[in-house]
């Protein structure tokens, strides 16, 4: 059986399925890597296109009928996550009059931003056009994802706000959930748990043979030099990206929670692949 398996071409989305690519895990499976951004892997989830994807946990409210979430292969930003940032500094009492460059209104990094203020002006650009457009000052404040967080001071803005960090202190240490992978709903069930099997398999082969994995997630990085790779692979690849656990599986359903009782997502019942 064929599985087409949805990621974002990032260097932590490779870093995780290295080990599935290079055949290294064995599986009856076979596995056609569909590499789009997360924003198109939003859309298509909506219409239950692919059998194995990776989306924002924001997006999830929209499809948790079609889809079952993984243990496995969830991002988190535990104490840290997408950040605010600005050419100048801004006071945060203020924010709510600018307008924000967001990178896609089914990110997660949106609906924290909303939650964080409801009132935001926003404008969606794509998320690696976000940090060029706030430097250049066609936009005042960016929301920043992917390696951003951490290249933001090399290009000379501020930091307003890192929302992981917002989360964390609201939640009382929950990290912040911001990707999944899930699979369909209506995939027979021995199928669905072989494709958590294989996909914690390349997880934990990755996490093993951490610089064969790195070398391979390299080709993702968008010009990011190898320390800053690491370093951003290492924030969301982790042992909760192995397996969520608990505390993941709670943060995922209080962030959606919190956005339909703020009337920002529908009210979603989340199923987890046990």
């Amino acid at each position: 059986m064929t599985i087409r398996l949805g990621h974002s071409p990032d260097a932590d989305d490779a870093f995780m399925f290295w080990a599935l690519a290079a055949g290294l895990v064995d599986t009856p499976l076979q596995f056609e890597h569909v590499l789009r951004d997360i924003q198109t892997l939003n859309e298509w989830a909506r219409e239950g296109k692919l059998e194995f994807t990776a989306m924002s946990v924001h997006n999830l409210a929209y499809v948790a009928d079609k889809y079952l979430v993984l243990r496995q292969g969830a991002s988190f930003g535990d104490g840290y996550g997408p950040r605010l940032v600005a050419r100048a500094p801004i006071p945060l009492e203020r924010l709510s009059e600018y307008v924000i460059a967001v990178p896609g209104y089914l990110t997660s990094a949106y609906l924290a931003l909303r939650l964080f203020l409801p009132e935001a002006q926003t404008i969606q650009m794509p998320f690696d056009a976000i940090m060029p457009a706030v430097q250049r000052g066609e936009v005042p404040v960016g929301l920043l994802i992917h390696e951003g967080q951490l290249t933001y001071a090399q290009a000379g803005l501020h930091l307003l706000v890192d929302l992981g960090a917002w989360w964390y202190e609201q939640t009382g240490g929950l990290p912040l959930p911001l990707g999944i992978n899930a699979v369909r709903a209506d995939l027979p069930d021995e199928v669905q748990r072989e494709i958590a099997r294989v996909f914690r398999e390349s997880i934990r082969l990755g996490l093993a043979h951490r610089e064969q994995a790195m070398q391979y997630a390299l080709q993702f990085g968008r010009g990011m030099d190898a320390a800053t790779a690491d370093q951003f692979v290492g924030m969301y690849v982790n042992e909760l990206t192995l397996d969520m656990g608990e505390r993941g599986k709670r943060a995922i359903e209080e962030f959606l929670a919190r956005g339909a009782a703020a009337g920002i997502t529908p009210p979603a019942t989340v199923r987890f692949l046990e």
